[in-house]
């Protein structure tokens, strides 16, 4: 039997591995080619860099019509720090009530954030651009940032729910009889003690946003407000259909913020996942 288990580990590491390499591999290859030569991006397709340059890197920086990356980055953080505040506030008292107070038609709520993690974004695409643009929002940010101030996101919604209804109920109990109302409850008790939450939820809404780009297409329409999900995609365009080591520099680039906060904090992604599925 040990030696079955000890064969079986092996089996299966070597299998992860060969699953991670191949993973990683496009990665790796995007990387080493963004300090190749232009003609050898695809003439030489070995993760080796036999001449190392670091001219895409340059002309990348510099951008394209007067606007450089760090315009683009500054752009994307205009988008990607509001959506995470609005979504820590909004999400995390959402899911305070429903996890911690009583009200009528609680259940009905609890199934529209349900339905609304299951709704497709694309089928609500037509009546929310015909209400922004109705609202004169067209090229601005306010049709990425605003809705994440009302709770529209149902998955955050749901971690909140399912974390808080964790925290033994006895504490607000407590609470009350110290003269704190649902507020400070929520301020005072709650809070403090959902730090993984946040956490989790900062993570996800950062990588989520900061990826998208999709909805930035959509109410976008100026290249100086281009954010880096589509400044990347203007590489190609304006510079020449030989582009490509700039585009993989840009995205090398493009790549670190978000290989930062998942290397620094993945081991709450992983609780933020376990907490959806187990708790409540």
């Amino acid at each position: 039997m040990v030696k079955r288990k000890k064969t079986y580990s092996i089996i299966m590491l070597t299998v992860i591995c060969l699953g991670a390499v191949i993973m990683i591999y496009p990665l790796l290859w995007m990387v080493a080619s963004s300090f190749k030569p232009e003609l050898m991006i695809f003439t030489d397709k070995s993760l080796l860099v036999r001449e190392f340059t670091v001219e895409h890197y340059i002309r990348g920086w510099r951008g394209v019509s007067g606007t450089t990356f760090p315009d683009y980055l500054f752009n994307t953080l205009s988008v990607v720090i509001p959506v995470v505040v609005g979504v820590l506030l909004s999400c995390s008292m959402v899911g305070f009530a429903m996890a911690r107070l009583q009200f009528p038609f609680k259940n009905l709520v609890y199934a529209l954030i349900f339905l609304a993690m299951m709704l497709p974004l694309h089928s609500t695409l037509i009546p929310r651009y015909i209400m922004f643009k109705n609202f004169g929002w067209m090229d601005t940010y306010l049709p990425l940032t605003v809705p994440g101030f009302f709770a529209t996101q149902g998955f955050f919604c749901y971690l909140f729910i399912q974390f808080m209804r964790g925290i033994p109920g006895e504490l607000d109990q407590a609470a009350r009889i110290d003269g704190c109302g649902p507020i400070s409850i929520y301020v005072r008790i709650i809070t403090p003690l959902s730090v993984p939450a946040y956490l989790t939820a900062t993570l996800f809404s950062f990588i989520w946003t900061y990826d998208d780009f999709f909805s930035q297409l959509v109410y976008i329409n100026k290249p100086t407000g281009f954010t880096i999900a589509l400044a990347l995609r203007q590489y190609i365009e304006a510079l020449e259909m030989s582009a490509f080591g700039v585009l993989f520099a840009m995205s090398t680039l493009s790549l670190i913020p978000i290989a930062v906060l998942f290397i620094c904090f993945q081991k709450y992604l992983v609780e933020g996942i376990a907490t959806t599925g187990l708790k409540g």
